[in-house]
């Protein structure tokens, strides 16, 4: 039985054919395909960080949140509690194929049904964010200009201002206090 130790995440995995992990987040929908390039060992074979044309394959089940973990702080003696709570995505993800030798990975072993099955790297990179930054221009020199709502007409708002103005007696200023009397001696 062959394994692979990948590293994905931050983390290191040791992983085999049919496993089913939880590992962080990865932006791809569930039944597509996930490669990971960081394949640190395959085997008895150890990489130097990595191992060269290694690739494990792996279907993308779901993403979902982790159960709740709860953070709580708390200084004696100074009336200080905090409680808070944290739940990190997580995504599941079944491991199909290891792969050495610069081999892709197949269709029929990810289990997709649909031809055109996507391949999503795990190197997240500056590539993906190059390459949504670009998709994001042509879609936005794509779109037609908006359309300019119609300018309000201001007469009848003018005349009607008017005419309240006239209709209300005008405000009477405030009455002066009179001035406190002085202390006879």
């Amino acid at each position: 039985m062959t394994f692979a130790v990948i590293k994905t995440g931050g983390k290191q995995y040791k992983v085999a054919a049919n496993d089913v992990l939880k590992i962080e987040k990865l932006d791809a929908e569930a039944g597509t395909i996930v490669t990971f390039d960081q394949v640190l060992m395959v085997g008895d074979e150890v990489g130097a960080p990595l191992i060269e044309g290694a690739l494990v394959a792996a279907e993308l089940l779901e993403t979902k949140k982790q159960k709740t973990v709860i953070i709580f702080k708390k200084n004696r003696r100074h009336n200080y509690r905090r409680r808070n709570g944290h739940r990190q995505l997580l995504s599941t993800v079944r491991i199909t194929e290891i792969l050495t030798g610069g081999a892709k990975p197949t269709i029929k072993a990810a289990g997709a049904t649909a031809p055109a099955a996507a391949a999503v790297s795990t190197k997240p990179a500056k590539a993906r964010a190059a390459a949504k930054a670009a998709a994001a221009t042509e879609a936005t020199e794509a779109k037609a200009p908006a359309k300019k709502a119609p300018a309000k007409k201001a007469a009848p708002k003018a005349a009607a201002t008017e005419e309240t103005a006239a209709e209300k007696p005008a405000k009477k200023a405030p009455a002066k206090k009179a001035a406190p009397k002085a202390d006879k001696e």
